[in-house]
């Protein structure tokens, strides 16, 4: 059983409970290690994690700093695990560490770098943005197999910068259905009642307070005709008062946190509408990301909203699939809902319904095709390593 260590920048992440349970379901043996952005570590299905520490949001001098904490104490951690056959450094910190994990289990272990999100440090042209690009290069230069989510990524970043030095295998952030009980959502409702808003849905990362502010005049300006319901982990460094601010709206509600899987069905079936736009990082890596929104919404029928000129437009486009915006004003939003009606609803969602399920969901088969690289990358030699992960 191929044995992978996975070192992780937040184990709290419901991505790194996916890919764990990816790993898992296409026959690998896991080690998982990681930092955590909080206190409660979420349960990884028999897997005890090594906990490396914790980080913070929006501190990245920190992060560095516990990164070389943890590369000084790395040996004693690993004591008593056996020698891996391959790791997976997700972001560049945990792609320094698999360097260091490479000195003490041998320098021949093959590295493979998962890069989902493209830091706002790694771009520009300044003495901080070159550095980190360099130290990217550097820790990742015997890197075997490049994991990416979306392929803007490649496009617009790993290939213009000169970043990239490893074959590529595309990871959408899809839903993960592992058996053929998949769940159902409850759909909403497709001729909503006379006195029902239409309802956007923005669950996950909430970390964009240019579009909390947005929706909220949107809700405002249409006087209760749209609500907006608000799900998941709000990163508050981002906000100047979250709470306060989405309390006085009265077009806006948070309903807090949600486990996924076993509530999208529910948070999906009530609301007609997904926000799959962040402004958090505009222009780069916002424009370049695939979202999991974008595929758990998809995934029970709800259609998205999305900015034109964006990978989600992109990929929205070619499907002929959603609704989407040319401005980031409350002006456009009017202006594309303003002559919505139910038949019309119906019609885009019946295009989302439409869809084969794989456009939305990661099963078995792909775990199988995970492992099964991962295998071969794993079973190279030096140069030979390239050559099968390039196959």
């Amino acid at each position: 059983m191929l044995h992978v260590l996975y070192l992780v920048h937040d184990l709290c992440d419901p991505a790194t409970g996916r890919r764990v349970a990816m790993l898992q379901a296409g026959g690998a043996r896991v080690t998982l290690a990681g930092f955590r952005r909080h206190d409660v570590v979420p349960d990884f299905d028999g897997i005890v994690p090594i906990d490396l520490g914790m980080t913070s949001d929006r501190a990245f001098g920190q992060r560095l700093l516990a990164v070389a904490r943890a590369a000084l104490t790395l040996g004693a951690r690993l004591k008593g695990v056996a020698r891996p056959d391959v790791i997976i450094g997700r972001n560049l910190e945990m792609l320094a560490l698999s360097n260091r994990v490479r000195t003490i289990f041998g320098a021949d272990m093959p590295v493979v770098y998962e890069c989902l999100d493209i830091h706002r440090l790694l771009l520009g042209q300044g003495h901080v943005s070159r550095a980190m690009r360099g130290a990217e290069r550097f820790f990742g230069r015997d890197s075997v197999l490049l994991l990416t989510s979306s392929p803007a990524f490649i496009r617009d970043y790993f290939e213009p910068y000169g970043q990239s030095w490893a074959p590529v295998m595309l990871l959408p952030n899809k839903m993960l259905e592992l058996d053929d009980t998949s769940t159902t959502a409850t759909p909403p409702a497709s001729s909503k009642r006379p006195d029902e808003p239409w309802r956007i849905g923005w669950f996950g990362a909430l970390r964009c307070a240019k579009s909390l502010e947005l929706l909220a005049a949107f809700t405002r300006a249409t006087r209760g005709r749209f609500e907006v319901v608000l799900r998941g982990r709000p990163a508050h460094v981002e906000f100047d008062d979250f709470d306060g601010f989405v309390q006085a709206e009265p077009h806006m509600r948070f309903e807090g946190a949600y486990r996924n899987p076993g509530d999208l069905p529910s948070i999906y079936g009530e609301v007609h509408f997904s926000w799959a736009i962040d402004f958090f990082e505009e222009g780069m890596n916002s424009n370049w990301l695939l979202p999991n929104r974008l595929y758990e919404g998809g995934r029970f029928g709800v259609v998205p909203i999305a900015m034109n000129g964006t990978e989600t437009a992109r990929f929205l486009t070619e499907r002929r699939l959603g609704l989407l915006l040319d401005e980031a004003t409350v002006e456009a939003l009017v202006a594309r809902f303003g002559n919505l009606t139910p038949g019309g609803y119906d019609a885009l969602r019946e295009a989302m319904t439409a869809q084969a399920p794989e456009t939305w969901i990661c099963g078995p088969a792909d775990c199988r095709r995970l492992v099964e690289k991962l295998r071969r990358v794993a079973g190279g030699k030096s140069g030979e390593v390239l050559l099968e992960a390039a196959a």
